[in-house]
């Protein structure tokens, strides 16, 4: 711990002029600073779940020289040796270790951080056991699968002093940034509208129906996959990407998984990231041929904020027209939309306009993973930090407990809890099977 901390106060020293909201590492063909950090300066990672995000995410913090993964962990083992041929290769040795329990890695004391890109319904467990074990965390997205754990995952963060940064990497991307900005100074007029339209993946059900119980292979601890999810038998169909993202018991489907991406933009340029809607209704198409995958096929939900602003989520799919993909902030005098790599307004002449040093100007960051590992040093926030994770992560889940109840419910966002109503509070929780808890 004592040599942790000394690498900890040097890096911090030699940073302290800079700010997490700029990245201070970009990747090193960028910057031409590969071999400038002494592996002992560096900071030391290890990657939880190495499925396909994971795998990305564990590339991406290759890529910078202030890092150093050394440990990978899934149940999967197929994966995680492929993962750990990737770090060997990257680093010219044959010294990452590689896990099947992620319990064993966090007990590493010269690991300083982790990337979770487990399963959905495991993020929050992982995380909390990595926070609790003095480790900062990288978290992909969605966050949970209850209000109740997220909100226990950022008391945690706060009490252990950790750096948290969640997957929602749009927020260190320009045009989403621009287009936020645009919203926030009113370069629109005053924003009455914000909608909110992503694909509800309903197609990728198709073609794996085989759902009889088989045989756990041998190259997969399965109980370990499944967790805090209730017990299932195990089939080809549940453990296949993205069939599981289906499947209620360890997702919340795209309303989540893909929703949260642009919620949490349209939080950021509604001036509302750390509070929430405060009426909510909804409705859903839920399939009603398939004994395993559960989740909509496609949604309608319309929120209210107390600020007058009203947000249209939708996600399109059979029953539902859907609106324009992406986040658009409509406004008295025009609008601006905006979607991975794309960004279109009205009047036209926004689409060139700079944000003056008076107006409000969102904090930059150019590349995610390199944002967090500043923030590790300096222990400022990150662009993603704890606090807005979890009011976005909320909104996609408000929209969920909306689609179950078929009325409309009403958010007190300062208590984080519904209205009067004990029904809807109830949803607020989920079981974890035992031995797993908060």
């Amino acid at each position: 711990m004592t040599r942790r901390h000394n690498r900890r106060q040097f890096i911090r020293t030699a940073a302290r002029a800079a700010s997490c909201a700029v990245p201070f590492v970009v990747p090193a063909a960028a910057l031409g600073r590969a071999g400038r950090i002494a592996p002992s300066e560096r900071i030391i990672i290890g990657c939880i779940g190495v499925g396909n995000m994971g795998t990305a995410d564990m590339r991406a913090l290759m890529t910078l020289p202030d890092a150093q993964v050394v440990a990978v962990c899934d149940v999967n083992r197929t994966r995680r040796d492929a993962a750990r041929q990737l770090v060997d290769a990257q680093y010219g040795g044959a010294n990452c270790a590689a896990y099947n329990d992620f319990r064993e890695l966090l007990d590493r004391r010269d690991i300083d951080a982790v990337n979770i890109a487990s399963l959905d319904s495991w993020h929050v467990l992982h995380a909390l056991a990595a926070v609790r074990a003095g480790k900062d965390v990288y978290v992909e997205k969605p966050l949970g699968m209850s209000i109740n754990e997220i909100k226990v995952l950022r008391d945690a963060v706060h009490r252990y002093g950790r750096v948290f940064q969640f997957g929602t990497q749009q927020r260190s991307s320009q045009e989403f940034r621009r287009a936020c900005e645009i919203a926030l100074n009113g370069r629109v007029g005053k924003v009455h509208t914000i909608k909110v339209g992503v694909h509800a993946g309903a197609a990728e059900r198709s073609g794996l129906k085989t759902y009889t119980p088989e045989p756990v292979p041998d190259w997969l601890d399965y109980d370990l996959w499944l967790g805090p999810a209730r017990w299932s038998p195990y089939t080809t169909a549940r453990l296949t990407y993205p069939h599981w993202f289906h499947i209620s018991d360890h997702s919340l489907g795209y309303v989540s998984g893909w929703g949260i991406h642009h919620i949490d933009i349209a939080q950021w340029g509604n001036g509302t990231e750390l509070t929430g809607p405060v009426e909510i209704e909804g409705t859903a198409r839920f399939p009603d041929d398939d004994a395993l995958c559960d989740n909509p096929l496609s949604w309608d939900t319309r929120m209210k904020y107390a600020n007058g602003v009203n947000l249209i989520f939708t996600g399109s799919g059979p029953g539902f027209d859907g609106v324009r993909q992406g986040i658009t902030f409509e406004g008295t005098d025009g609008w601006v939309w905006v979607n991975r790599g794309s960004m279109d307004a009205e009047p036209k002449s926004l689409r060139k306009e700079q944000v003056g040093p008076d107006e409000i100007r969102l904090p930059v960051s150019k590349f995610h993973q390199a944002n967090f590992l500043e923030c590790v040093r300096t222990r400022q926030k990150t662009i993603s930090n704890i606090d807005v994770a979890v009011r976005s992560d909320t909104v996609c889940q408000l929209a969920w407990c909306a689609f179950h109840l078929q009325r409309k419910l009403h958010w007190d966002p300062d208590q984080e809890v519904f209205v009067n109503d004990p029904e809807a509070n109830a949803k607020l929780t989920r079981p974890l099977r035992a031995p797993w808890h908060l």
